[in-house]
């Protein structure tokens, strides 16, 4: 595994949101303005904290690249099971934004048939299986 940076090196931006904001410019431009509508009235500033926290500071770190982070985040995702749906389907989509194949997703999902059992593995199917269906309707 290469030691590979997500974005251009953190000296070229002046805080963890700008490089957390540059991370999600590529991956999904919408979310922290979708966050923001949904959370930030009753949490202020919720957005821009996950995006600072976990863009900024946690995805944006030397060591892995931004799709194995992405690949990561999926099997956990799809591990900890069917609570987390809505958490797997954007990063189901913020995984082929960086670069993942679907079958490489697939893949992970059913790896984590071992350590999250089969009802979580066959839930996170079902959720990638509507999302490709989704894209593919959209392109057709």
């Amino acid at each position: 595994m290469t030691s590979q940076t997500n974005s251009p090196p953190q000296a070229s931006y002046q805080s963890a949101l700008e490089h957390g904001r540059a991370i999600v410019a590529r991956i999904n431009p919408s979310l922290e303005k979708a966050l923001a509508e949904k959370y930030d009235g009753l949490f202020p500033d919720f957005a821009e904290t996950l995006v600072e926290f976990a863009y900024g500071r946690l995805y944006a770190r030397d060591g892995l690249d931004l799709k194995t982070r992405q690949i990561a985040t999926v099997a956990a995702l799809t591990a900890l099971g069917g609570q987390t749906g809505p958490q797997l389907r954007v990063n189901l989509e913020h995984a082929l934004a960086a670069g993942a194949k679907r079958r490489e997703l697939l893949e992970v999902i059913l790896q984590m048939s071992v350590y999250g059992g089969m009802p979580a593995a066959i839930n996170a199917m079902n959720i990638a299986m509507q999302l490709f269906e989704e894209q593919d309707a959209e392109t057709a």
